[in-house]
């Protein structure tokens, strides 16, 4: 717990800060989670109610509910940033200069503070333009290479906001560690659309290279088709097997584990001669796979040392004997409703096992904390600049049962 007794604000939505916040307060952080009345937008996805990220990367945290449009909710906040050691936030550029929580207004309260905005862009024409994750892949190349029927598509998980939450995290610890950091260092922003960028550095640099090399564009089908044998396959059972074939010594173990014909052919022995025969290959490895169930696929994958796994459907996912390892799930009740939750990676010392708060759940408590007297607590939510949590707010709609 390296960040026991350091008080992280976080005033987040959806995923970026929210998961920046999520790792601090793994590493021992105490991690106020500030909402509007309307709350963060997951809290109303699943029904009216909380999505998977708010169970996932809120639970552990404290939250009070501020209504920041307000002079009296301003002065709390205020308040609170006295005490804090970073502010973390994702608001759009023009609402946190307009709720007073940019790193100007922040600093001026608390000038030791680390401030961090995660946003759309840094600096550069675009600094005040809004981004979203999938804006984000559509920008830097990476949607480009994923389409789905001919059709530029987003990928699945929100990949781009978990690596900005983590770049910020990164650079938190970096100025936390550093007792020379200067305000410059401690005024931090990170941005999806440069997040997005660093991530597509590896493909960027190898279209520049084989540009210069060639004298010519040139691009490959998708990460994976770029070496023939490296992807998912059908088993004759129905069952995708995703196969990692990077390399000569690969492809030889491949081709006698399956028995398949093309086992010693000096004409597929290199990458570069099965790149330019890449149909041949594809279809030599759709046919091999395809003779055997999964479980005669995975005894020969493994017996010959070769790296792979069955493409798994997020309902199965947890039920493997790897993810049920001690240290590796963690059990979290919420409204009567039972999560296993993964860990974060590496994590030896578990801290308290507390599951999401509600909206709100703590303002009382906090406000009192500030020293604000009982009368002054109760005039702050009587006025609406404070709310604290009332059992129905953002529940989930009942289930409707068929028939």
């Amino acid at each position: 717990m390296p960040l026991r007794g350091k008080r992280i604000l976080e005033l987040g939505t959806m995923i970026a800060a929210p998961f920046a916040t999520h790792i601090l307060s793994q590493l021992g952080a105490e991690v106020i989670k500030i909402e509007p009345p309307a709350g963060d937008t997951t809290r109303a996805l699943v029904r009216g109610g909380p999505s998977g990220t708010i169970v996932a990367y809120s639970h552990s945290k404290k939250a009070l509910c501020l209504d920041l449009t307000t002079a009296q909710g301003k002065e709390v906040f205020r308040r609170l940033v006295e005490t804090a050691d970073v502010v973390i936030h994702n608001l759009a550029p023009a609402a946190a200069r307009k709720l007073e929580v940019s790193a100007d207004a922040c600093m001026a309260v608390n000038p030791r503070l680390v401030h961090v905005h995660i946003k759309g862009y840094t600096h550069g024409p675009q600094a005040d333009d809004l981004m979203t994750n999938p804006i984000a892949e559509a920008a830097t190349g990476a949607m480009d290479d994923h389409r789905v029927d001919g059709r530029p598509t987003r990928f699945g998980p929100s990949y781009h906001d978990q690596f900005a939450g983590t770049y910020a995290v990164i650079r938190v610890l970096a100025a936390m560690l550093d007792p020379a950091a200067s305000e410059e260092d401690r005024r931090i922003e990170i941005g999806l659309y440069e997040t997005g960028l660093h991530l597509a550095a590896r493909d960027l640099a190898g279209m520049q290279l084989k540009t210069q090399l060639l004298g010519r564009l040139e691009k490959e089908g998708g990460g994976e088709f770029s070496m023939p044998g490296y992807g998912s396959y059908l088993t004759s059972d129905e069952r995708w097997v995703y196969l990692l074939i990077l390399t000569d010594a690969h492809w030889a173990k491949l081709t006698r584990a399956l028995d398949m014909p093309e086992d010693g052919k000096p004409e597929f022995a290199r990458l570069r001669d099965r790149k330019a025969q890449r149909d041949v290959v594809e279809a030599a490895v759709r046919a091999a796979v395809a003779r055997y169930s999964y479980a005669e696929i995975e005894q020969r994958l493994r017996a010959a040392g070769l790296g792979f796994n069955e493409v798994m459907p997020l309902e199965r996912v947890l039920e493997k004997p790897q993810a049920r390892q001690d240290g590796k799930l963690r059990d979290l009740a919420f409204r009567g409703l039972q999560f296993e939750v993964p860990e974060f990676p590496g994590q030896r010392q578990v801290r308290e096992n507390l599951p999401p708060p509600e909206i709100g759940e703590h303002t009382e408590a906090l406000l009192g904390e500030l020293g604000y007297a009982a009368g002054e607590v109760a005039a702050l939510l009587a006025s609406g600049a404070a709310k604290a949590y009332k059992p129905g707010d953002f529940a989930w709609a009942p289930v409707r049962q068929k028939g």
